[in-house]
């Protein structure tokens, strides 16, 4: 209990007496050079996720001193503090299966240390999520300031950035049309600069739900990492972070269900990432708020993709914060979001929209009447393959796929597919399904981003770009191609999609949102009862593993765990 104290005297560690606490802890806290003035100030924690591994997060030491200048010149006393840091591509065996346990540690750092607001400094795809799940369990005033996105590159003169062109070159390295030399040569070209990747991946996306969901100061979303007004924005999210103190306006006071409705809303119209609504979910049930996959579908039905990003369109994040960021979308989208949601400004969204810059001409956020896609960015699948759901990214893929039906080429694990994706002898072709099992949340464990599997190297060596693809796993935001995800319940949970053999027909039709397995309800009861579940993860016994196994939940659930959901 904080029994109403502020600053330096919340959340006294508990010897039996009070005073002593307090003396003992001023007495410490000294040694950092502070003074009385200074400690008699507001206390505004500062989450810090650098990490010599995460180039998404080099500039948060300049982010973090330039919110520490603007606590200062609102007269507040700035206090940084460590996070777990959380990479892509430095995670094993995928950073989805560390997501919960950062925003566990940021939840109880927050807790445990004496802040009255806190500032949430955060990029790479699964920190931002981490970090407000963290905050809203916490109870504690925050505000998100995120990296922001790298510049882009160039390679033999064409314009590339991570990660859509990463996987666009990659496959034409496995067709045959570039050489080992080639594809080294891009190592130094795909990620010119810091930053989180420069189209519309998982990173991108939740910053700019963020903004939407009001957790962020506006404008911030957009801004590329490497870009003065990245620090000036930094600055103003500190000053902010005093007077929400003062206020005491706290994560739920915004995170509410018109909140979230607007942000997904958002999420359909910059064709955003699936992974936008896992996160979401897990984010919106820390506060007890549910999601359902069916109404965040209908939302889509309304909402058409108006940003002409990578990977459904052409451009980049910098262009898009030179057609000025979320304000474009926002103007577009007034009459289909809820004005009077609460933001950390203190103001409405529809105050903010009302104060947005003057509109002026640009090509990168198209008008509602002429949108890049006419449906939403994400579809919600369901059938006896998928009875709890599941989604494809419409708008990044081949629609000549969106209605198809083919024989499944199933692929019983992760290392299963590695083994045999690229085997000569590998009977596939180009209008069959391929289906990954137990590459869930149990499963792989962890979801990992393995949905988008590769093309067999004989049909790539072909020409074929796309096919239809299915798993229980998750994708990059950055990936594309006529993929479906989440697949629920998981096949290492007993779902169907771990009943499916080679050769039986499955038919997508996305249109009408239809998943189906081809087979009568004999034949998958008789499977059913000959199911056995996939052996043991090693390790499986003890540490974290073993918690995660124990309280994951599935992917409309939001993967987090049962025991950190709001009851």
């Amino acid at each position: 209990m904080n029994n109403g104290r502020k600053g330096i005297r919340k959340g006294l560690t508990r010897y039996g007496d009070d005073a002593f606490s307090l003396y003992v802890r001023k007495a410490f806290i000294k040694a950092m050079g502070y003074t009385d003035d200074a400690l008699e100030r507001p206390l505004i924690g500062i989450a810090n996720t650098y990490s010599g591994y995460n180039a998404c997060h080099a500039t948060v030491p300049g982010i973090i001193e330039a919110v520490k200048r603007g606590v200062m010149l609102a007269d507040g006393l700035p206090i940084e503090f460590p996070t777990i840091s959380l990479h892509e591509s430095f995670a094993f065996p995928t950073s989805m299966f560390l997501r919960n346990l950062m925003s566990m540690d940021t939840e109880e750092m927050i807790r445990a240390q004496p802040m009255d607001a806190v500032v949430l400094v955060g990029g790479c795809d699964k920190t931002v999520p981490a970090l407000l799940m963290g905050a809203a369990s916490a109870g504690v005033p925050a505000i998100v300031e995120v990296t922001g996105p790298m510049l882009t590159g160039t390679h033999h003169g064409e314009r590339i950035g991570a990660c859509t062109d990463c996987r666009r070159f990659w496959a034409k390295y496995r067709g045959g049309e570039i050489d080992d030399a080639e594809v080294e040569e891009l190592t130094n070209e795909l990620v010119p600069t810091a930053g989180t990747c420069g189209v519309m991946g998982t990173a991108s996306t939740m910053a700019l739900m963020t903004e939407a969901l009001g957790m962020m100061l506006p404008g911030g979303a957009a801004i590329p990492a490497t870009y003065a007004d990245r620090p000036r924005h930094a600055e103003e999210t500190g000053k902010r972070a005093v007077a929400m103190a003062a206020e005491e306006l706290t994560p739920e006071q915004v995170m509410t269900p018109a909140a979230f409705r607007n942000a997904l809303r958002i999420l359909h119209a910059v064709g955003g990432s699936t992974n936008g609504i896992i996160h979401a979910t897990a984010m919106a049930g820390r506060l007890g708020i549910p999601i359902e996959l069916d109404a965040f579908d209908e939302l889509g039905r309304d909402i058409p993709v108006l940003v002409d990003l990578k990977p459904s369109g052409q451009f980049y994040m910098e262009d898009l914060h030179r057609a000025g960021g979320l304000a474009p979308v926002l103007r577009e989208l007034r009459g289909h979001l809820e004005l009077d949601a609460l933001t950390v400004s203190g103001r409405t969204l529809g105050d903010e929209i009302d104060a947005l810059p003057k509109a002026y001409p640009q090509d990168v956020v198209r008008p509602i009447s002429d949108p890049l896609y006419p449906g939403g960015g994400i579809a919600v699948l369901r059938g006896n393959l998928a009875p709890d759901g599941a989604v494809i990214k419409q708008s990044a893929a081949d629609p000549g796929l969106l209605n198809h039906e083919g024989r499944a080429v199933v692929f019983t694990s992760l290392a299963d597919m590695a083994a045999r994706i690229d085997d000569p002898e590998l009977d596939v072709a180009e209008d069959d399904v391929l289906v990954l099992q137990n590459a869930g949340p149990l499963g792989a464990p962890g979801m990992p981003e393995a949905g988008y599997l590769p093309i067999p190297k004989k049909l790539a060596e072909r020409g074929v770009k796309d096919m239809v693809r299915l798993s229980d796993a998750r994708m990059s935001g950055t990936a594309f191609g006529t993929i479906i995800l989440h697949v629920a319940p998981e096949a290492a949970a007993g779902g169907p999609l771990g009943l499916v053999e080679n050769g039986d027909r499955i038919r997508l039709d996305v249109a009408n949102r239809q998943l189906e397995l081809l087979i009568d309800d004999a034949e998958l009861a008789e499977r059913r009862a000959r199911w056995q579940p996939p052996p043991a993860h090693a390790g499986a016994e003890r540490g974290y593993l073993n918690l995660f196994l124990d309280s994951v939940t599935q992917a409309p659930e939001g993967c987090d765990f049962a025991f950190l959901k709001a009851r």
